[in-house]
């Protein structure tokens, strides 16, 4: 049997989105029923679901599908997990990495999972500070390290392609519970996040 993709969208929301967009396509001066545009009000609608389908998503219950009793308390690190956003003042994309470490107390999760629950909470209309905090909060709730910690380094659109037009300007935030409010802890994390290993 050949592969399959499968995509399910919400028929109700998708007939209101399309005619919504073919409206402003018209407001924006461009003429909906030309050839180019015929189908865009559609390909708009089905992306615009896939973008902010994190709303629909529980990062907890991912977390917890994954979780495993393990006596240690070293310091986990996945770094450089790719993340897709959408700011939400302008509607325009930031995209960028997240690195993220906790110090487990008695449990940990799947390392994909670590990945599943940036998509959680970047798939959907953001602020990068607020992304940050929520990525934090998820792990900190579900697995109750000793300490977790996340740094997100992004470019946004929303600066590059309007407003003060900075090419290479790049917005880090980060936020710390726990092991990594003690200096030493924090540093080592920055350092693995910021070297080469691999």
């Amino acid at each position: 049997m050949s592969y399959k993709k499968i995509e399910e969208y919400c028929e109700d929301d998708m007939t209101a989105l399309e005619k919504n967009y073919r409206e402003v396509l018209g407001l924006l001066g461009e003429n909906p029923d030309r050839e180019g545009l015929l189908k865009t009000p559609h390909r708009m609608a089905k992306a615009m679901q896939f973008i902010t389908h994190g709303n629909k998503l529980d990062a907890k219950e991912i977390l917890n599908s994954a979780k495993f009793h393990e006596e240690m308390s070293q310091m986990i690190v996945v770094k450089d997990i790719e993340l897709y956003s959408m700011c939400e003042h302008h509607m325009l994309p930031f995209f960028g990495k997240a690195h993220i470490a906790y110090v487990p107390n008695g449990w940990i999760t799947g390392l994909s999972k670590i990945a599943r629950v940036v998509d959680v909470f970047s798939r959907r209309l953001q602020v990068q500070e607020r992304l940050t905090t929520q990525i934090l909060d998820a792990i900190q709730e579900s697995l109750n390290p000793l300490g977790a910690a996340v740094v997100i380094e992004a470019s946004h659109l929303c600066m590059m392609m309007r407003g003060v037009q900075k090419q290479n300007s790049v917005t880090t935030t980060s936020a710390f519970s726990g092991e990594f409010e003690k200096n030493e802890t924090r540093s080592e994390f920055l350092k693995l996040i910021s070297s080469k290993l691999h």
